[in-house]
């Protein structure tokens, strides 16, 4: 049986996203990288024990008033926390897809409190 790539995971995991929520992404990269750089976890508050697994960086929909001529927003996966948390490539593509969906919710302004809040 092939083993399928992390980038595969990716794909599969972001075609299982509503056609609702993909059509405000159309600004908004996705892109995997091994680990989280050190400046990188150092500005994002996690926990002694917790593994950022994702990073949305840009304009959240909600705070934009003027959005032209900028660079896209960026959602980033971080491949090898994500590996660590998971057993097989089923529970990646979940993991990856919460991931996604998490990062999306804050490309729409809704904090990490809020998502608490609904579950995510």
């Amino acid at each position: 049986m092939e083993v399928e790539t992390f980038e595969r995971l990716v794909h599969k995991a972001l075609a299982q996203i509503p056609e609702n929520l993909k059509s405000y992404l159309d600004n908004v990269d996705i892109v995997v990288e091994d680990w989280p750089t050190r400046d990188l976890l150092a500005g994002n508050i996690i926990g002694e024990n917790e593994l950022l697994l994702g990073l949305y960086e840009g304009v959240p929909l909600t705070e934009r008033s003027e959005y032209s001529m900028v660079l896209p927003d960026k959602i980033t996966l971080f491949q090898k926390p994500i590996e660590t948390l998971c057993a097989n490539s089923d529970e990646i593509m979940e993991q990856v897809r919460e991931t996604v969906v998490h990062e999306i919710a804050h490309h729409f302004g809704i904090n990490d409190d809020r998502l608490e809040e609904l579950g995510l």
